[in-house]
């Protein structure tokens, strides 16, 4: 079952690769349990099929950090950026994406907030495995409030745009 709108984000842990070590998070992929991360806060969430994909690399992440200020002038805390790889990949390509410190780039590797979600995309005669459908959502304290899913293969309502026009 897919989530909606008013539904709670599932249990599951991400990892992020850190650049710079804090308190708290050490160098190297941290991971981090969702409900922890998303309480008292709105979150701008995209998911997207692969790292260093065309439409993901070209459009979907370069989008998000164009608009972040302009996301963050309306109320937004944090902006993430999901997909079904490993920290080591989500680190690398958002620093090629110059998204860091920005977007957050975090590794769903086993694909488990995925499939907890229902947006699972079986890719696997693409030689891909299992990945993410192609979305975006608001969620505030943990609570879904907006759900942008994309019929596969395309591009027109999970863009930070859309997203903006929503806030």
């Amino acid at each position: 079952m897919t989530i909606k709108v008013g539904d709670r984000l599932p249990d599951a842990v991400l990892s992020e690769f850190i650049e710079v070590e804090t308190e708290g998070c050490s160098l190297g992929p941290n991971k981090f349990n969702v409900a922890d991360l998303v309480k008292g806060k709105k979150i701008a969430i995209f998911g997207l099929p692969g790292a260093y994909t065309p439409t993901c690399s070209a459009k979907h992440v370069p989008g998000y950090v164009a608009k972040a200020a302009e996301l963050k002038q309306k109320g937004v805390d944090e902006i993430w950026c999901v997909s079904v790889n490993d920290a080591f990949v989500m680190g690398a390509w958002g620093r090629d994406q110059k998204a860091t410190g920005t977007v957050r780039m975090m590794a769903d590797g086993s694909a488990e907030l995925t499939q907890k979600m229902g947006l699972e995309l079986d890719l696997t005669k693409a030689g891909m495995g299992v990945r993410s459908s192609r979305y975006s959502m608001l969620v505030e304290d943990g609570v879904v409030t907006r759900l942008n899913v994309e019929a596969p293969g395309k591009f027109e309502v999970s863009n930070a745009e859309t997203m903006l026009a929503q806030l």
